[in-house]
């Protein structure tokens, strides 16, 4: 008998949290998270997010076995910014099974629709400012960090279910022995020159300072975007404390024209690499030596080549001044001398014409593509 149980008690998000290790242990190219950022990301109590945004989480269970997850939440900053009555869902996991995976998605239908909502979309895991997408293309290649992966079959459950596309996006490979360089490095050069353009390094020694920089051109320069929902200062300082134990400070740049801030780009090393060597998802009692060692200590070199360009926003009066290209060419020169030739910009929006133009004009590869999904209520 199938049973959907609310996530109460510690065994039972023990058993939410472990889900993925029994749904993906014929999947090789899947990387296992650290349980303990998971819990993190979950905890209502302790993640800011959930200021403005409830969360219901639910495991079904079959004769005692856990056989699918999933989590309905509803951000009221969503649906203020964007004039909707939408509800996410996210977390998802499940067996290649249409029935549970339907149960699972009747019980998140039932509960958005009895607080108002009239359409479920996701996956948000929990948001757009966080992991969000179902993988549809590159199932032979390890995500990034802070990129989805799931089994290929998820795709037929969702529209099995009735789901729609809502969005489609994509991430980009930007090798740097394949990729035509010279004439962007030199036509950005020039415009540093012309329009009295800098970049700079954050300075971690006035990190909250500059964390307040990020946010303000974040917020200013995301605001017309698909899903963008504005990030307040102490969700935003939340997810940057996070990222500062990763953050190498050459690779998080912030560009000023004159003595004004006009753009930011953060680059983070591919921690997946050294997430791949912590296969149970424990830093305890092994896990923390091999983090310590693969990516603080001397095995990093060896282990993180790849990088992740998650985030690029420039301010909208200063977007006539190339400072996209400028970003790109300052990276397509920072993360080879720092051992990481491969980088990946992700994700990039499908109808973001001007991004996946100077993509393609880079020679860079489309590598991967995610949707999300959208179903009336």
């Amino acid at each position: 008998m199938l049973e959907i149980k609310n996530v109460i008690t510690k065994r039972d998000w023990h058993d939410f949290i472990s889900l993925p290790w029994t749904i993906y242990k014929d999947y090789p190219h899947w990387v296992p998270p650290l349980r303990i950022t998971v819990r993190d990301i979950l905890n209502t109590s302790k993640n800011p997010f959930f200021r403005h945004a409830r969360m219901l989480p639910l495991l079904a269970v079959r004769d005692g076995q856990r056989i699918g997850r999933v989590t309905g939440i509803i951000d009221q900053s969503h649906n203020d910014y964007h004039s909707e009555r939408s509800a996410f869902f996210g977390f998802f996991e499940c067996v290649n099974e249409q029935m549970a995976c339907n149960t699972l998605l009747d019980a998140v239908s039932r509960w958005a629709g009895n607080h108002g909502m009239n359409r479920l979309l996701g996956p948000m895991n929990p948001s757009t400012n966080h992991e969000c997408g179902l993988l549809i293309e590159g199932f032979d290649k390890e995500p990034r960090f802070m990129m989805p992966y799931n089994p290929p079959y998820y795709m037929q459950l969702l529209t099995g279910y009735g789901f729609d596309k809502a969005k489609d996006m994509s991430a980009w490979d930007a090798d740097s022995k394949q990729l035509t360089t010279e004439r962007l490095i030199k036509i950005a050069e020039r415009q540093k020159r012309r329009a009295k353009i800098t970049v700079r390094e954050v300075d971690m020694r006035k990190f909250d300072r500059e964390v307040d920089t990020i946010l303000e051109i974040y917020n200013h320069a995301w605001g017309k975007n698909w899903g963008f929902v504005p990030m307040d200062d102490i969700e935003f300082r939340h997810m940057a404390k996070d990222m500062k134990l990763i953050l190498d400070p050459r690779l998080c740049l912030i560009a000023e024209v004159g003595d004004e801030p006009a753009a930011f780009g953060l680059t983070l090393p591919n921690i997946n690499q050294v997430l791949k060597k912590i296969p149970d998802g424990l830093l305890f009692p092994f896990g923390i030596f091999k983090l310590l060692w693969y990516f603080f200590g001397p095995g990093r070199k060896s282990t993180i080549t790849e990088s992740r360009l998650m985030a690029l926003g420039i301010k909208k009066e200063y977007q006539s001044l190339g400072l996209g290209a400028l970003l790109y060419a300052e990276y397509l020169q920072r993360s080879p001398a720092l051992g990481m030739p491969v980088g990946e910009a992700s994700w990039i929006l499908e109808d973001n014409h001007e991004m996946l133009d100077r993509l393609e004009a880079a020679n860079a590869k489309q590598t991967r593509r995610y949707r999300l999904y959208q179903k009336a209520l």
